[in-house]
């Protein structure tokens, strides 16, 4: 019974990650401009599909930075085309259905491209299972959790450490006093969009030598992912972390203990009673808006 439960706690964690990554994206944008990219799962689909075609030519370590770069720009021309315009006007709905109809254009490029069918990506690391005390896991599921970890604590230290990422705080603290101090906002929110972005795409590089890759891999990820902000808080990076690792490992114990079928019902239900008892999330910190 140890070594299974050991088994479901490896295996959870590791997918648990990758809904932190996405999920940890959520945040950044909430955080600066109160909006949310709701193509984050298809930022990831095409991050990995940009991967799989440039990893032959390149490999795949090298495939990293020209993913996340690419990313980068992807969350920019989403927040250029579809937030801005919405902030501009105060519509409070506009930027929900713009990132929707920029998913779904997204998802039928790279369709289009790519095609419909899923497509197998090559592993940079050996395939033989590692085995640690009596549970057997992969080497890319190692890579997953220490490159989830990773990418957000240089995002966290950028925050605190660089001009650019203080200016993110400051406009994550307070958008109109930044403003008055002579912080550009705009930019702010366009780069808090380009690294959301950035992390979901180097998300999808991650995660595709795992999976089969497509245009619609992103699509549940993203939804689960979302789930996740909610769960941990879409205030707390910490939040982000332990809600992806509580749904991660309670669907992969729904899945090996019940039935793989029912794999997606702990985490709605967990969102529903977070929901009723702490709708800001188990982190998350209640906004008080003056009207």
């Amino acid at each position: 019974m140890d070594e299974m439960l050991l088994q479901v706690l490896l295996s959870g964690v590791s997918v648990g990650m990758i809904y932190a990554v996405i999920a940890f994206g959520y945040q950044l944008t909430f955080s600066t401009s109160s909006t949310l990219n709701f193509g984050q799962g298809e930022a990831l689909a095409l991050g990995a599909l940009v991967g799989l075609t440039i990893v032959p030519y390149v490999g795949y370590w090298a495939a990293i930075p020209l993913v996340m770069l690419f990313g980068a720009a992807q969350g920019a021309l989403v927040e250029r085309v579809a937030v801005r315009p919405a902030l501009k006007i105060k519509s409070e709905f506009g930027w929900i259905l713009a990132t929707i109809a920029l998913a779904i254009i997204f998802k039928n490029v790279a369709e289009n491209i790519w095609g419909k069918d899923d497509l197998k990506f090559p592993s940079p690391v050996s395939e033989m299972p590692i085995q640690i005390g009596s549970a057997f896991v992969m080497p890319m599921e190692l890579i997953v959790v220490a490159g989830a970890l990773l990418i957000m604590a240089a995002v966290e230290f950028f925050n605190r450490k660089t001009i650019l990422g203080k200016a993110v705080v400051a406009t994550s603290s307070d958008r109109d006093a930044a403003g008055l101090m002579g912080i550009n906002t705009g930019s702010v929110i366009t780069f808090s969009y380009a690294l959301s972005s950035m992390t979901a795409a180097f998300a999808g590089i991650l995660v595709a030598p795992l999976t089969l890759t497509g245009a619609s891999m992103g699509v549940a990820l993203g939804l689960k992912a979302f789930a996740v902000a909610i769960i941990g808080g879409l205030t707390s990076g910490v939040g982000v972390i332990v809600g992806g690792i509580i749904l991660g490992v309670s669907e992969t114990a729904t899945g090996f203990f019940l039935s793989t079928g029912y794999k997606d019902v702990p985490g709605l239900i967990l969102l529903l009673v977070v929901l009723m008892i702490k709708p800001a999330g188990i982190f998350g910190k209640a906004v008080i808006k003056k009207v």
